[in-house]
């Protein structure tokens, strides 16, 4: 059996969770600590993902990351080169797709932290950023770990979003999901069981992991 597939999604994993990590703990706080009118509909907006079935979410980031699309024009003005069905395009394509998954933990771990201790840091004459590095994210340290699991284990299991972006090309798009589905579609069903194998014990893992974060925090 081939695990370049396997490879690939743990390479898009990873490199996309880095990326979502940067990206969703400043809309995280943004959330969270900023009052400004309309929060509601940028936490919805955020979160919407979530709801939206992958395919519909596909064929939009399609129309925007396409050749004549807003993101995909920009891209090959400075690369010279499409960014579908290549994986940059598909990095950004899980990115937007797991947004909620990484920022919802973050959420939650920022709204218990005391709240005197935020003003304590402000009363010493600490910037927003200051506090935010020193107080809130040491503070918030099993949030972060349980977004960069999820973000990654979704991540992992992907297939709509990166089939509609990326479609199947070996060694460049076609992650262990697609991989899956081409087996089944070609009735290499012990392939497609081995690998499936993997992923349910990666999920597994994450599970577990995530449990023993919430527990350690519930008992912290």
């Amino acid at each position: 059996m081939d695990l370049t597939p396997l490879f690939l999604s743990a390479k898009l994993a990873m490199i996309s969770t880095v990326l979502l990590l940067l990206l969703a703990m400043p809309i995280a706080a943004v959330l969270v600590f900023v009052r400004f009118p309309g929060r509601f509909l940028a936490d919805s907006l955020v979160n919407l993902p979530l709801v939206v079935p992958p395919t519909v979410l596909g064929f939009y980031l399609l129309i925007i990351m396409g050749p004549e699309g807003p993101a995909g024009k920009v891209w090959s003005f400075f690369t010279d080169g499409p960014l579908v069905f290549t994986f940059i395009g598909i990095t950004l394509a899980a990115m937007v797709h797991s947004l909620p998954f990484a920022v919802q933990p973050l959420k939650t771990a920022f709204q218990k932290i005391d709240p005197r201790l935020l003003e304590m840091s402000s009363m010493l004459g600490a910037t927003p950023i200051a506090t935010f590095f020193r107080v809130i994210l040491p503070n918030s340290l099993a949030g972060l770990m349980a977004s960069a699991i999820l973000a990654f284990a979704h991540t992992m299991g992907e297939f709509g979003v990166i089939l509609m972006i990326g479609g199947s090309i070996p060694g460049r798009t076609k992650v262990a999901s697609i991989a899956i589905y081409e087996y089944v579609e070609t009735m290499q069903y012990r392939e497609a069981a081995y690998m499936s194998l993997i992923l349910v014990g990666i999920s597994y893992v994450v599970l577990v992991s995530v449990n023993v974060l919430n527990a350690r925090n519930c008992h912290a």
